[in-house]
């Protein structure tokens, strides 16, 4: 058995040089998932389509990572930092990012409905196509009119004074 498994991987690396490749990388990224499991910062990483819902991660370090459509539903990210990191097509239902910072982060065709983000920094976050339906951003900082146009929420979602988020259709 062990022998034809090592065969198929064999094959499978010949006739598509990329398979191995795919392996290391999704071995990677759960390398680098325990190791923010185990309470370390993880600027830079590769964290692709990872499953953190439900997790306590606060005060963490991910700046310039690639988070894209990672699961953060129901998480705790408090004070954590995603400065210019790629959280483009990211699930956050339901997760709390009290003062995190999310600074030139690429947060596109995300879903934070439900979220938190009170005291969290925006500033030169791209939102397009985001959904902020029922979210708290009323405290959030950095955020402008032209960045939650190009977003979308609902009745429920919550901005700062003199700004307003379109409804999402």
């Amino acid at each position: 058995m062990k022998r034809l498994l090592a065969l198929v991987v064999f094959v499978m690396t010949a006739i598509t040089p990329s398979f191995g490749q795919t392996m290391t990388n999704e071995a990677h990224r759960n390398a680098n998932r325990e190791k923010v499991l185990s309470g370390a910062a993880c600027t830079g990483c590769d964290l692709f389509q990872l499953d953190f819902s439900y997790k306590e991660i606060t005060n963490r370090d991910f700046s310039g990572s690639r988070l894209r459509q990672a699961d953060f539903s129901v998480s705790t990210m408090d004070g954590s930092r995603f400065a210019h990191a790629n959280l483009s097509i990211l699930e956050a239902y339901g997760a709390r990012f009290s003062k995190a910072d999310f600074s030139g982060a690429d947060l596109s065709e995300a879903s934070f409905v439900g979220a938190w983000l009170g005291g969290a920094n925006l500033t030169g976050a791209n939102l397009t196509a985001a959904n902020f339906s029922g979210a708290y951003l009323k405290t959030a900082r950095g955020l402008t009119q032209v960045q939650l146009n190009k977003a979308c929420g609902d009745s429920e979602t919550e901005v700062p004074a003199g700004l307003r988020m379109p409804v999402c259709k």
